[in-house]
């Protein structure tokens, strides 16, 4: 779908890196991350700093990119990355179908940023469906086209970084 509406699939790679995922980068580490030249990535950054969607700040020598959260359209620009990438579907499946769950987090690759093929979650509740797992595992590799890894703890660690956060 996102593809189909960016034709530039720098421009999504770079959408994707900065608005389903709280990074930042800078040139030469994303041409090399996404295998493409710096010209094309520079263009492409710089048309998006140009619409306001990023920010850029220089660091020395080097200018660093990252989502501009303060942007009118930050938050449906996210949710559009997130519905291409089936993580909102997953995460609300897995939290309304695995009993109580408190909180269920990101982690791993998609939390810095790196589609890997993988996506780990920690979910966080009591009396939980670990039947259900494997459907969902299944599920998710048949749908997103990626295996998903799933840690159950009965209480918060509260010491996890994640990138979505879902329950109270």
């Amino acid at each position: 779908m996102l593809d189909s509406l960016v034709t530039s699939k720098t421009r999504v790679k770079l959408l994707l890196k900065f608005f389903a995922h709280n990074n930042s980068g800078y040139l030469r580490a994303l041409a090399k991350e996404f295998e493409e030249s710096t010209n094309s990535v520079r263009v492409e950054l710089n048309r998006l700093t140009e619409a306001g969607l990023l920010l850029s700040d220089d660091e020395g020598k080097t200018k660093v990119y990252r989502a501009n959260h303060r942007h009118p359209f930050f938050t449906e620009i996210r949710n559009m990355v997130s519905k291409f990438l089936g993580l909102d579907d997953l995460m609300e499946r897995i939290v309304r179908r695995m009993g109580d769950v408190e909180k269920a987090y990101i982690v791993g690759d998609y939390a810095m940023g790196i589609d890997s093929g993988t996506v780990e979650l920690i979910l966080i509740g009591k009396n939980l469906d670990r039947s259900y797992l494997d459907f969902i595992r299944n599920k998710a590799f048949e749908k997103l086209n990626r295996t998903v890894q799933v840690t159950i703890l009965e209480q918060d660690p509260g010491s996890i970084s994640g990138i979505l956060v879902f329950g109270s």
